[in-house]
C-alpha cells in the first residue's frame, strides 16, 4: 500500500487502505472465506508462531478487513485499527482488554445508553467500579479520579445532550494519573476530530454511523496509537470473537470514500436547521456545537474542524410536544441510529437511553422531552420545511424559552 502521509484528508478518504490487487482491481476484493490454505505444514506453523505474516482464519485476520482497518487508522492518524462486529463490540473489547478486578473508570454521564449499562450492570460483576460525571467540567473529572482509576472514557460530543469535552485537557489529567484515555469519536468522525492527536490513547467508533454513512451496516472500530496497545487489543478481540465480517468491511470501506463530502454537507445542513430551531417559538432550547449559545462553543472552534450533524432540542410541551413532532415528520424518519445520508429523528428517553434509570438520565441532562435529530444530506430547505409542518401540529401554549 502506497503512503498517503502527504495527502489531504479528502484524498485520503478515497485512497486510504487501497493496495495492488490481482487483475488490476481498483478496490479491495471481498475475501468471503472463513479459512486460508497454507503452502505447506511448515508455512502454517510459522504463521501460528508469528514468525511470518499472513492469513490463517478470518476471526484472526482477513485481507478485506485489514484494508478497511488500515484506511480508518490512516484517517485517524493512528498506528493500526481493529474492525469489530458493532460499536458495542468495540467498546466491550476495550473494556475487557484494559480493565481488571479492582479497577475504576471515570465515564461521561451523558453517554450512549448501552455503554453506561455495560459498565454498571456487567463489568461491576467482574469487580470494575465506575463513576459517571459531566466530563465537560474538568474539575468534576479531577474530583472523580481515585488511586485505582485505570480509564477515563469520554464521549464528545456526548450522546444525546451534545456536550463537548476538552479532550486534550482530560487526556493530560488521565496520563498524570496513569490512566488510559479513551474517546468515542462516533459523533464527529476523523473528518472533524482526531482524538489521538489531542492526547487520547484510543479513538473508537460505531462505524454504523458516519464512517459507513448509509444505514446498511452494523460495525465498530478501535484505533490505537502504538503497537503495544494494538497487540493487547488484537488478542482480546480474537478471543472474544467480536470481529467484523469481510462484506461489511467492504461496505464500510466504500462508505469512507465519500466521508469528507458527506460530513461537509451534514455540517452545512445542521447549522441551518439548528439556527431555524433556535428561533422557533415552539422550541424551548437547542444544543448544537455550531451555535454561539452552546456552552462549549469556543472549545468546539478549537477542537473540531466543523460542528457535526447532530442536534438535540426540546419542543414546548415536553414529551407530548416531542411525540407530536416526531409522529408528524414526513421527510425525516422516526428511527434510532445516526450519521446516515437520511435525516433521522428519535426520542432518547424512551428509545436509545430507555435502559438507563430516570435518575441516571436526569443526572446526565437527558430530559423526558429531549429530541435527537441526525441531520442528513438532503436539501436543507426540505428538512426545515418538514420540521415546520410537524411543529405546526404542536397545539400547546407557547411558553417563554429557557435561556
Amino acid at each position: 500500500m502506497s503512503s498517503n502521509k502527504n495527502l489531504q484528508f479528502e484524498s485520503k478518504c478515497v485512497h486510504a487502505g487501497i493496495g495492488e490487487y490481482e487483475f488490476g482491481s481498483v478496490v479491495p476484493p471481498i475475501y468471503q472465506t472463513s479459512t486460508f490454505k497454507f503452502e505447506n505444514a511448515a508455512h502454517g506453523a510459522k504463521l501460528f508462531k508469528g514468525e511470518e505474516d499472513g492469513f490463517i482464519y478470518t476471526r484472526l485476520k482477513n485481507p478485506t478487513i485489514e484494508a478497511m482497518e488500515n484506511a480508518v487508522a490512516d484517517l485517524e492518524d493512528g498506528y493500526k485499527a481493529l474492525g469489530c462486529a458493532s460499536g458495542m463490540a468495540a467498546i466491550s473489547t476495550v473494556f475487557a482488554g484494559l480493565l481488571k478486578q479492582g479497577d475504576h473508570v471515570v465515564c461521561t454521564n451523558s453517554v450512549y445508553g448501552p455503554t453506561l449499562i455495560l459498565l454498571k450492570n456487567f463489568f461491576t460483576k467482574f469487580g470494575v467500579e465506575s463513576v459517571f460525571v459531566d466530563t465537560d467540567n474538568l474539575e468534576h473529572v479531577e474530583a472523580a479520579i481515585k488511586p485505582n482509576t485505570k480509564m477515563i472514557y469520554v464521549e464528545s460530543p456526548a450522546n444525546p445532550v451534545i456536550s463537548v469535552t476538552d479532550i486534550a485537557a482530560v487526556s493530560k489529567l488521565a496520563h498524570a494519573n496513569k490512566a488510559f484515555m479513551v474517546v468515542d469519536n462516533t459523533f464527529m468522525s476523523p473528518a472533524l476530530q482526531k482524538p489521538l492527536n489531542l492526547g487520547a490513547d484510543i479513538s473508537l467508533h460505531s462505524m454504523t454511523k458516519f464512517l459507513n454513512g448509509h444505514a446498511d451496516v452494523v460495525a465498530g472500530i478501535i484505533v490505537v496509537k502504538d503497537e503495544e496497545m494494538y497487540s493487547l487489543l488484537r488478542k482480546t478481540l480474537s478471543m472474544f470473537g467480536g470481529v467484523i465480517d469481510p462484506f461489511n468491511s467492504f461496505l464500510v470501506h466504500r462508505g469512507l470514500k465519500t466521508l469528507s463530502i458527506r460530513i461537509e454537507k451534514h455540517c452545512e445542513n445542521a447549522l441551518l436547521v439548528a439556527q431555524y430551531l433556535e428561533n422557533h417559538p415552539k422550541v424551548q432550547w437547542v444544543k448544537y456545537p455550531g451555535l454561539k449559545s452552546h456552552p462549549q462553543y469556543e472549545l468546539g472552534l478549537r477542537q473540531h474542524a466543523g460542528p457535526g450533524g447532530m442536534i438535540s432540542f426540546e419542543v414546548t410541551g415536553g414529551i407530548k410536544g416531542g411525540e407530536i413532532t416526531m409522529n408528524s415528520v414526513k421527510l425525516c424518519q422516526l428511527a434510532v441510529s445516526l450519521g446516515g445520508v437520511e435525516s433521522l429523528i428519535q426520542h432518547p428517553a424512551s428509545m436509545t437511553h430507555s435502559g438507563m434509570s430516570k435518575e441516571d438520565r436526569e443526572a446526565a441532562g437527558i430530559t423526558d422531552g429531549l429530541v435527537r435529530l441526525s441531520v442528513g444530506i438532503e436539501n436543507a430547505k426540505d428538512i426545515i420545511d418538514d420540521l415546520e409542518q410537524a411543529l405546526a401540529k404542536v397545539e400547546v401554549p407557547i411558553e417563554s424559552k429557557v435561556n
